[in-house]
């Protein structure tokens, strides 16, 4: 069953530009896995230095067992207690239903 993890990140202002440039890294990497759904990255009209993530995969035990250990997320993890004024607040949701605007073709 696919899985939606919800993450929010209150990031340290002076690591703004390396927070996002290596998290830019990581979600180009993991768009071409075969059990990635979408990835959208948000930030706080009120802060720039607040962001939410949401991230959908095929399942939880697939992202625990194999994603969160692809070689490409190292730089990611070791450099989070730097870039982060606090821990991030991780939440996973089960999707029920999606809707988006359907765009037009030339048929």
């Amino acid at each position: 069953m696919p899985v939606t993890y919800v993450i929010k990140f209150d990031v340290v202002p002076e690591q703004r530009t390396n927070f996002l440039r290596l998290l830019g890294a990581v979600l180009d990497a993991m768009r071409h896995e075969p059990t990635f759904h979408q990835a959208v990255l948000h930030r706080d009209p009120v802060s720039e230095n607040r962001f939410m993530l949401y991230e959908t995969w095929e399942s939880h035990d697939e992202v625990v067992n194999v994603q969160i250990k692809r070689s490409y997320r190292d730089a990611w993890h070791e450099a989070l207690p730097a870039l982060l004024a606090r821990d991030r607040d991780i939440e996973m949701w089960e999707p029920l239903r999606s809707d988006r605007v359907r765009s037009l073709s030339a048929d």
